[in-house]
């Protein structure tokens, strides 16, 4: 029973389930006074509003907020810059003229894969943005969202980025678990597991998300201590079709970790889950990938000391529609030991640098992870994981894409790359799904996130 319920572990966790962040110092809301930056210097939701000196980053005028002509809600997401040609391409050969504006764990990967690998570098589109009613809530937070249980968790604060101009690493953390995603979504999506030879098997799964911190003009005091609800099944391969999981995901940690219920068809019972956290090996990755990796960090950050770094310009994963593309069959896009490079598209962009160091008395297999974050979106879009011997170990990217329906930055499609087996992991396609994320079903009633109703939903 207790593997058929760990085997539901992607469903539970397959669309950023995270409330992650670390233990530490807690800061006090920020001044009036330094709120107001996000009312010039700054951008609604924290990010520096002028371009660099070069102009390589122009200044951010608002974002992408209407839709291009041909997309249709809920169907695939049209390229709003079709005619974008690549400036330059970045390659094992000549990354020594942008080692400072790359990652270590990009580096890496070029030097793992020199013959295939390449990053397409594009014109820096500043596309980040998000509904007038998430920008007031960001500002109102500003100055009334403080971390409690030490950095386990946040409160005044609704609706919008806690910590927009955050004071420490953990601030940091909390803006990309409380980023805005919509309200509520139902998908379908694939996951795949790629061999070194580039053989991989699909999972696919039904999704519905309500993220009960982003319903419009809601009412903090019920939020209930939940940050959000998540209902999966998957159909297929058939060894997992039918099996379901609900997830409650807790703002404040310390007061009430997260929950979660699984359902498998064998058993015809539902049950409530076992802790799921962690360095957890994740279920069908063939051990390439933690639980806590997903969403590129997730879970208690409780283990870690968090570190803000600093903020540079990095060339990150942005704007990519034709990853998403239906014309692109998975076969072309999965390829050995990574994703096809033609199909990606980079960008320079200023991020956000937060380093997690493990604290001296707590087990994990990742001895440091450092995150990079979109300055403009609070999205991580790149992660470095180090081993035990303080070895870079695993690369995560998350292809980031403006879904302008909303809008919101999100991550298009997230990667984990494994450099010793050279062997990956691919979350959320949706290339060959027939609907895709859907941001326009009606808000349900919070019944339906229900543990009695994971049954029914694994036997549709």
């Amino acid at each position: 029973m207790r593997t058929s319920l760990l085997s539901s572990k992607r469903c539970l966790l397959a669309l950023a389930t995270a409330a992650s962040l670390s233990l530490g110092i807690a800061h006090a809301a920020i001044s009036a006074q330094e709120a107001e930056r996000l009312d010039g210097e700054l951008t609604p939701l924290g990010g520096e509003r002028a371009g660099n000196a070069d102009g390589s980053i122009p200044a951010w005028d608002g974002g992408l907020t209407v839709a291009p002509a041909g997309f249709t809600p809920g169907k695939h997401y049209v390229d709003p810059f079709p005619d974008d040609k690549p400036l330059f391409t970045i390659t094992a050969q000549n990354f020594e003229q942008y080692r400072d504006k790359l990652s270590d764990g990009q580096i890496a990967m070029l030097k793992t894969y020199p013959q295939t690998l390449s990053y397409p570098v594009y014109q820096t589109r500043r596309t980040a943005a998000a509904p007038d009613w998430v920008y007031a809530n960001t500002r109102k937070n500003a100055t009334s969202a403080t971390l409690v249980g030490g950095g386990n968790g946040f409160t005044n604060a609704y609706g919008g980025i806690p910590f927009p101009i955050p004071q420490s690493g953990v601030e940091a953390v909390w803006n990309h678990i409380a980023r805005y995603r919509g309200t509520y979504l139902v998908r379908n999506l694939s996951e795949a597991t790629v061999q070194a030879n580039g053989a991989y098997n699909l999972s696919t799964f039904d999704q519905r998300v309500l993220f009960n911190y982003y319903i419009k003009d809601g009412d903090p005091a019920k939020l209930d201590n939940i940050l959000f609800y998540y209902l999966a099944s998957a159909r297929s391969p058939a060894r997992i079709a039918g099996q379901a999981a609900l997830v409650y995901e807790t703002l404040d940690q310390v007061k009430e970790p997260r929950m979660a219920w699984g359902y498998v068809p064998g058993v015809r019972r539902v049950r409530r889950a076992p802790t799921l956290a962690y360095d957890t090996p994740e279920e069908n990755s063939d051990n390439l990938m933690t639980l806590d990796d997903r969403d590129m960090f997730n879970g208690s950050p409780d283990r870690y000391e968090w570190k803000l770094v600093g903020k540079k310009e990095m060339y990150i994963p942005y704007n990519n529609y034709r990853i998403l593309s239906p014309s692109i069959k998975y076969k072309e896009l999965i390829q050995p030991g990574h994703l096809a490079p033609e199909q990606t598209r980079f960008e320079l962009h200023r991020v956000w640098v937060v380093e997690g160091t493990l604290k001296g008395s707590a087990r994990h297999i990742y001895s440091k992870r450092t995150l990079y974050f979109d300055e403009d979106s609070w999205q991580v879009a790149m992660t470095d994981r180090y081993d035990s011997r303080g070895e870079l170990w695993r690369v995560g990217m998350g292809y980031l894409t403006n879904f302008y329906d909303l809008p919101t930055i999100w991550s298009s499609i997230d990667v984990f790359y494994d450099l010793q087996s050279r062997r990956y992991v691919v979350h959320k396609l949706e290339n060959e799904e027939s609907s895709t994320l859907d941001f326009t079903q009606p808000i349900p009633s919070r019944d339906i996130f229900k543990p009695a109703n994971l049954q029914r939903m694994g036997n549709r």
